[in-house]
C-alpha cells in the first residue's frame, strides 16, 4: 500500500456538502483532500434545488438552522460569483403551497406560519394564472429555489482554484480512527493519514468500514422529469409533489419516494407517477412535453434531520450527511458549521439537534 503525505482534513464525498465543506476549511487555512468517488444515483445532481424551510418545518434549533441557511444564499452566492465568475441562478420570489379543494384550503389557512400569506382562489389566480384552477395557496415570501447544478459547476471551480485543496477520484473505504494521526484507506490502495475525517458521501457514508457506529441512512429514490413550459413563474407545492420553474424555459417537476435500495434508474411508472404530480399542481403543467427523466438518492435518517457533528468517541471524525431532503438548502451552511469544527473553531449555529448519538437506542 502506497502512502499519501499527511493533510489537516479528509472530505469524504464531493456533493454539495462536500464541496461546501471542503472550500470553507480552505478558506480557513486548512489544507484538504477531497475524496471524489462519482456514483450513479447521487443526490446533489438530482435535486431540484428548493430553500423551502417553511414547508412541512421543524422546530425549535432545527428549524432555526434551516431558515438560517436560506438566509444564508443570497451572500454566499455573491461571493461565490465573485471568487469563480459564475452567476448561480437564485429564485426568491417565494413559494406557493397549494390547496386543491375547499377543504384543503381550510386547513392550509389554518396551519399557516404567521410570516406566510393567504391567498384565496382569485388573488391566487392573478399572481399565477395557471393556478387560477385551484382553491388557493399559502404564500411563503421568503422561500425560492436555486440552480443546483450551477451551484454544483461553481463549488468544483472553486474547489479546483484553491491550491489548499487537493481532489483525488478515489473511493474512501476504511478509516482507522484510534491511529495518531489517523487515517483514510482507499480504493486505490493508498493511506491518507489526517488530523481530521468529515463524512459527507451522502447514502454511501454507512457503508464505509472503521465507523465507531451504525449510521441510520437509508437510500430513497426520488424520480424526477424537467418539461418545456413557462407556465409557472414560482416554486409550487401540492400534496408530496413540486414544480420548479427555471430561467431557461424548463420547469422541473418531482417527486417520487422509493425505498428500492441503490436503484438510481428511472422507469415508466415514475415518469407516470410524476406526469400525476404535474395534473395535480396544473392541469396546463400535464401535457408539457418532456425534455428529460432522472432519479436520485436521497440520503434519509428516521427523523429526516442530517446527521452533523464531531463524533462523541472519536473527535477525529465529523459527520455531515444524512440530510434527507434538504441537502441543497442546508449544503453551504453545513460546510460552514464543519469547517468550524475541522479546524477547532465554534460553530456559527446550534449543532445539537444533529448529534449523531441521537439515534443511540
Amino acid at each position: 500500500m502506497s502512502a499519501a503525505p499527511p493533510i489537516d482534513v479528509a472530505v469524504i464525498g464531493a456533493g454539495l456538502v462536500g464541496l461546501a465543506t471542503a472550500a470553507a476549511l480552505a478558506r480557513r487555512g486548512a489544507r484538504v483532500l477531497l475524496l471524489a468517488d462519482v456514483r450513479r444515483g447521487e443526490a446533489s445532481p438530482a435535486a431540484a434545488g428548493i430553500l423551502a424551510p417553511s414547508i412541512e418545518p421543524a422546530s425549535g434549533a432545527s428549524q432555526a438552522f434551516a431558515v438560517a441557511a436560506r438566509d444564508h444564499y443570497p451572500a454566499y452566492l455573491d461571493a461565490l460569483g465573485a471568487q469563480t465568475g459564475i452567476d448561480v441562478p437564485l429564485n426568491r420570489l417565494g413559494v406557493l403551497e397549494l390547496a386543491g379543494n375547499d377543504e384543503e384550503a381550510a386547513r392550509l389557512e389554518r396551519s399557516r406560519p404567521p410570516e406566510a400569506t393567504w391567498l384565496d382562489r382569485q388573488a391566487l389566480g392573478e399572481l399565477e394564472p395557471g393556478l387560477a384552477h385551484a382553491a388557493g395557496a399559502v404564500f411563503h415570501p421568503h422561500d425560492g429555489a436555486v440552480n443546483n447544478l450551477v451551484l454544483m459547476r461553481a463549488l468544483k471551480t472553486a474547489v479546483a482554484r484553491d491550491p489548499r485543496i487537493t481532489v483525488v477520484s478515489d473511493a474512501a473505504e476504511q478509516l482507522v480512527l484510534d491511529d495518531r494521526p489517523a487515517a483514510v484507506l482507499t480504493r486505490d490502495g493508498v493511506r491518507y493519514p489526517v488530523a481530521r475525517v468529515v463524512i459527507a458521501s451522502g447514502v454511501w457514508a454507512p457503508y464505509l468500514e472503521g465507523l465507531p457506529r451504525p449510521l441510520p441512512i437509508e437510500p430513497v429514490r426520488g424520480q424526477m422529469m424537467s418539461v418545456a413550459s413557462k407556465l409557472l413563474r414560482h416554486v409550487v407545492y401540492a400534496g408530496d409533489g413540486y414544480a420548479v420553474p427555471r430561467a431557461d424555459g424548463r420547469t422541473l417537476i418531482g417527486s417520487t419516494a422509493e425505498r428500492v435500495g441503490f436503484d438510481a434508474s428511472h422507469t415508466a411508472a415514475g415518469v407516470e407517477q410524476v406526469r400525476g404530480i404535474a395534473a395535480a399542481i396544473s392541469p396546463q403543467l400535464a401535457p408539457a412535453r418532456m425534455l428529460n427523466a432522472w432519479a436520485g438518492l436521497r440520503p434519509v435518517t428516521p427523523d429526516l434531520q442530517p446527521i452533523i457533528g464531531r463524533d462523541p468517541e472519536r473527535p477525529a471524525l465529523i459527520y455531515a450527511c444524512g440530510h434527507s431532503r434538504n441537502g441543497v438548502l442546508l449544503a453551504p451552511l453545513t460546510g460552514e458549521c464543519v469547517a468550524a469544527l475541522g479546524v477547532d473553531e465554534e460553530p456559527p449555529l446550534d449543532l445539537a439537534p444533529f448529534r449523531v448519538e441521537r439515534f443511540a437506542a
